[in-house]
């Protein structure tokens, strides 16, 4: 926007800063639906110094060959799968472990437990975390016993029994905190020189994550491997239950944006569990039980259901030998069969709205296939085109040109990839403006793609960004640990990880107009409104 033009368009300070605000959280938010925020967080992930990735796009071949070269895998008896990938310029590793089940794995009515268990993954095991496990069992089981009679009276309308029972889990509950060593296996991590230990679920993974200096090796070995061969989940459950609790009023039901995109992932699917929020709904939340989460856990946490990536400076023979120290204790056990309903196609616009105390939003999405489709980089190509930054169709037309919006953003792939998803967009209006007007103009930006070939320079710039993109990531440690095993485990191979700079070069003109043509239709389309009450 020129200088002089921008006077009408000058908020307040205060107004500017409320509204970037809303856009933080709404983004936030959208991140948080797919998973991506970590729960437990001790310091920045710890990487290697970015390599020296070459520039001309004739020499990145060489360098994804040399990479590829770097790469060891390995099955254990049990099934486990290891990447091992050597980066010797800096000494130190990134850990990532990989849980192939998330939300969409969850059993009806029992929704958030993927997410619960990620929680109580950090609590311990019989020796990390507690003071005296022997004493601290029995109190632990007298907890969950107190919690299913406390329920039943309930039930009964026995408010005295309640009363009498709520006291004495709450004389239980203090006398396990007692025995409990808060963090401890954090606290280990640190001293060793670890950092980044975090961990996140999404719909369809649980991810768990740190890095260590290249000598503790061994010590991570050891902790990782103890922490899913003997945890204790019952270990201050009511305690992170409430917590989740709290995050679940504090992201969704205390956030206008945050109800209008549970809202909206509702209205766009009708019997797939995308549909579901990844953090569960407050009444599943608070029923479940410490079985519950054991129960799920003894089903999906087998060894065939877990990948490991190991990124930095490591030797691969001496990674196999302690993996199977460590790792091959865990016994091979079936893994569950996935039990996924298929999505229906929609045949007709769906429509949400809401009116809340909020800035007007509008929300728009198109289903499209899973990212193993040979259309997934074409969906990529059109997100960026249309919403990957300044530069892009969205924010030049609504934004600076039409001034319909704040701001106007879009991603694919949500809220996961692994099964047939969601392009979405969404935009905050602009002041004195309506979500109809900034509808309108949205669509005539998605139907231009359908209508008028995309310039040569305008798709060179977006290949360009997304190559660049892709390789920015593979330079951090954990982000190539990350991208090892998305692709290992949602596509089949790691090795098409290394396809995408020849699938990106190969999209054409004719493969966006064929792709928008095919997805971008009233049918295909869920709309969400909110509107503001003061409206």
């Amino acid at each position: 926007m020129n200088q002089h033009s921008r006077s009408i368009w000058d908020l307040s300070h205060e107004v500017s800063m409320i509204l970037r605000r809303l856009l933080a959280m709404l983004t936030a938010l959208i991140i948080f639906w797919w998973g991506l925020i970590p729960e437990v967080a001790l310091a920045q992930t710890q990487t290697a110094p970015p390599l020296q990735r070459p520039q001309a796009p004739s020499s990145i071949q060489p360098y994804l060959d040399r990479t590829m070269k770097q790469l060891t895998e390995f099955r254990l008896e049990n099934g486990m799968k290891f990447i091992v990938l050597e980066r010797h310029q800096a000494p130190v590793v990134s850990f990532l472990t990989y849980a192939n089940v998330g939300g969409v794995d969850e059993p009806d009515k029992k929704t958030g437990v993927a997410h619960f268990l990620e929680h109580l993954a950090f609590k311990g095991t019989t020796r990390i975390g507690t003071k005296d496990y022997k004493a601290e069992k029995p109190l632990l089981d007298r907890l969950e016993q107190l919690d299913t009679q406390i329920k039943t009276a309930k039930a009964n309308g026995k408010q005295d029994e309640v009363l009498r029972l709520q006291a004495e889990f709450e004389q239980v509950e203090s006398q396990a905190a007692k025995l409990v060593k808060p963090n401890e296996m954090g606290q280990i991590v640190e001293q060793a020189g670890g950092v980044g230990l975090n961990a996140n679920t999404s719909t369809e993974a649980t991810r768990y994550f740190y890095s260590f200096p290249a000598n503790k090796l061994e010590l991570w070995m050891s902790l990782e491997s103890e922490r899913f061969l003997a945890p204790v989940i019952r270990r201050e459950f009511y305690k992170e239950k409430d917590v989740i609790l709290e995050e679940r009023r504090m992201r969704i039901e205390n956030s206008p944006i945050g109800l209008m995109v549970e809202k909206f992932i509702d209205t766009a699917y009708k019997v797939h569990p995308y549909r579901r929020p990844v953090i569960g709904y407050d009444e599943d939340i608070r029923n479940l039980t410490p079985e519950d989460v054991e129960k799920f856990f003894d089903t999906h946490y087998v060894p065939s259901n877990l990948a490991i990536a190991i990124v930095g400076d490591v030797n691969p023979t001496e990674v196999k030998k302690l993996a199977q120290i460590y790792f091959g204790r865990f016994p091979a056990k079936p893994k569950a069969v996935e039990q996924i309903p298929v999505e229906p196609s929609q045949k007709q616009t769906r429509e949400v709205t809401l009116q809340l105390n909020s800035q007007p939003w509008y929300l728009e999405g198109y289903h499209r296939p899973a990212v193993t489709h040979p259309d997934n980089v074409i969906y990529e190509m059109i997100g960026s085109l249309l919403s990957d930054g300044r530069t892009s169709r969205l924010y030049k037309s609504l934004v600076e040109k039409q001034r319909l919006a704040l701001n106007a953003q879009g991603f694919s792939g949500f809220p996961g990839d692994k099964y047939p998803n969601l392009m979405l967009f969404y935009a905050l209006t602009a002041p004195g403006r309506t979500v109809d007007e900034l509808a309108l103009a949205l669509r005539q930006e998605i139907d231009s793609l359908k209508t008028q070939p995309v310039a040569a320079d305008e798709l060179q710039r977006v290949k360009t960004q997304a190559r660049a993109g892709l390789l920015r990531t593979l330079d951090s440690n954990m982000g190539m640990a990350q991208q090892l095993l998305e692709f290992e485990v949602k596509t089949g191979s790691w090795r098409n990880l290394f396809k995408q700079l020849d699938e990106i070069a190969a999209v054409t003109p004719a493969d966006i107009q064929r792709v928008a043509k095919q997805t971008f239709t009233p049918e295909n389309r869920t709309i969400g409104k909110l509107l503001s009450k003061q409206a």
